[in-house]
This record gives structure tokens, C-alpha cells and sequence, in this order.
């Protein structure tokens, strides 16, 4: 029976990362939404958060908040039992108050990106922990709910974490909120194996999340999830932090520069001046 019951552990029960976006800029741009304030957004990921602690009482709840220049815990279930997702209002209040007052100090033009790649990082290190806890422990996913917009200059950052998830076969879902797809979530999801998602209604949230992300890993592969299309594998320059169709790359770092350079800024690699070179696609 022991066997039997260690595969059932780790088969059903899930350590879940929600990463949620607390950006300023980006809700201040959604207050002509009347329908989707960050409030109605909160009582659907609350409510969402809740479904899956109801699911097993084994199940985990971990959330990061995702601010514009921070990011931090503000929810942990395995802190106390029988603890409800409402008890993380407290600490994201503060959280938000904290990167409102950091915000104040940056001039941003439109709707600026939030800190995507520091909170990649956190997670995957909390799930680096909980790996090396013990042979048994339940299975780890991480869902981004992200509206802001991709910050070209976090590229390499939130690339390197998802090479980290994909290595150590974490699998990142993402659940798009603003007006525009996310090149970054998208790449996540495609290379982790996981589920990308852009609601089209948004007072349905819930209902999305809940038929969509609540799953856990082992009953996905009886489900029909949505599936990626039309992924943009775009990549952002390291020179000047656009994205960028074609460019030139170094051959020994790899490196990706818009126009040619004489000397890569990465490694510090000479390159040589070809006739006629062209950028590579």
C-alpha cells in the first residue's frame, strides 16, 4: 500500500505559483473597464485560489505579487491549515503601497512592464526548496496572470527562468489579462509545456481559470487544453532591448544585437567585418 499511496501524493496533489500582476501602470489603464476593476479581479483569483485548496486538502497555494519595480510573497497556505486565500489582502495592500511610492519615482511612457522575471526567479527558488524537502512532495506548476506589457530589458532574465522550469520540468501556465498577447508568456508556455490562455471576456475570469488551470498534471493528459498557435518566438536585442524580427548573433555566447558590432558586449568576442554580411534570421 505504500507505494500505492506515494503515487497517488504526488500524482494528484499541487504545488501551485500564482503570479499575479499588481502593476499600477497597467490597472490605471483598465479604470475605463468599469467591469474589470482590480478589486473584481482579486475576487476572482481569490475565489479561484480557494477552489483549489478545496480540491485536497494536501493541495499548496503559493502567491507572488508582481509589481511594476518589486515583487514579493504575500500568500503561503502551508503557513497555517485551514487558511483562506482572503488572508493574503493584508500583505498585498502594504506590497501595493510599497511599489506605489517606489513607482512614483520612475517616469514611464503608457502602460509600463511589471517585474515578470523577478518573480519567475522567486518561484522557481521556493520550488527549488520544496524539491529538495524530500522525495515526496506534491507537483509544482506555475501560473503567471499578467496583463502589463513584455519589458524588452527583462529578456534574458525571464528566458534563463524559463530554461530553469523547463529543465527542472516545471510547467508554466499563463493567463494573459491586458489588451495584447505576451510574446514572453507565450515562449514560457510553449517550451515549459504549459497552458497559455487570453480570456476573452474578463468578468468570466473565473470560470477560465477554473476550467482551464485548476487541473492538475496528471489529469491534463485526459483533457483537451487549449492549445498554442501562432507563438511569437521574437527575440529582444541586447544593445538596445527591442524586439526584433532579424539581427545578427554571436557565435559565441549567443548573444542577439540589431546591427552589426565590432566587439560583443556580452563575452567581449572581436567579430570580423565580412563583405556584404547580412543579418541572420
Amino acid at each position: 500500500m505504500a507505494p500505492a499511496s506515494s503515487k497517488l501524493y504526488t500524482d494528484d496533489v499541487s504545488l501551485l505559483m500564482v503570479l499575479i500582476d499588481t502593476n499600477p501602470f497597467f490597472w490605471s489603464s483598465m479604470k475605463n473597464n468599469d467591469s474589470f476593476t482590480f478589486s473584481k479581479f482579486l475576487s476572482h483569483v481569490i475565489s479561484f485560489l480557494n477552489s483549489i485548496l478545496l480540491l485536497s486538502q494536501l493541495n499548496q497555494v503559493v502567491v507572488i505579487a508582481t509589481g511594476h519595480n518589486s515583487c514579493d510573497y504575500i500568500f503561503d497556505s502551508s503557513d497555517s491549515p485551514n487558511q483562506r486565500a482572503e488572508c493574503m489582502l493584508e500583505k498585498l495592500e502594504e506590497f501595493v503601497d510599497k511599489d506605489e511610492s517606489l513607482s512614483q519615482e520612475d517616469s514611464v511612457d503608457g502602460v509600463g512592464s511589471s517585474l515578470l522575471s523577478g518573480s519567475l526567479s522567486m518561484a522557481l527558488c521556493y520550488i527549488q526548496r520544496v524539491f529538495r524537502s524530500g522525495p515526496l512532495h506534491p507537483q509544482p506548476r506555475i501560473l503567471c496572470i499578467h496583463g502589463s506589457p513584455d519589458g524588452p530589458g527583462q529578456y534574458v532574465a525571464i528566458m534563463n527562468s524559463i530554461f530553469s522550469a523547463q529543465r527542472s520540468m516545471v510547467p508554466i501556465d499563463s493567463c494573459a489579462i491586458g489588451a495584447q498577447h505576451s510574446a514572453f508568456l507565450q515562449q514560457a508556455s510553449y517550451i515549459t509545456n504549459g497552458v497559455y490562455l487570453k480570456p476573452q471576456i474578463l468578468d468570466g475570469l473565473f470560470q477560465y481559470l477554473s476550467t482551464v488551470f485548476a487541473t492538475d498534471l496528471h489529469s491534463r493528459a485526459f483533457l483537451h487544453l487549449p492549445r498554442p498557435v501562432g507563438v511569437d518566438f521574437r527575440a529582444s536585442c541586447f544593445c538596445h532591448k527591442n524586439t526584433i524580427d532579424m539581427g545578427y548573433i554571436c557565435s559565441v555566447c549567443l548573444s542577439i544585437f540589431c546591427k552589426h558590432q565590432a566587439q560583443c558586449s556580452t563575452c567581449g568576442s572581436v567579430f570580423g567585418k565580412a563583405r556584404g554580411q547580412e543579418p541572420a534570421p
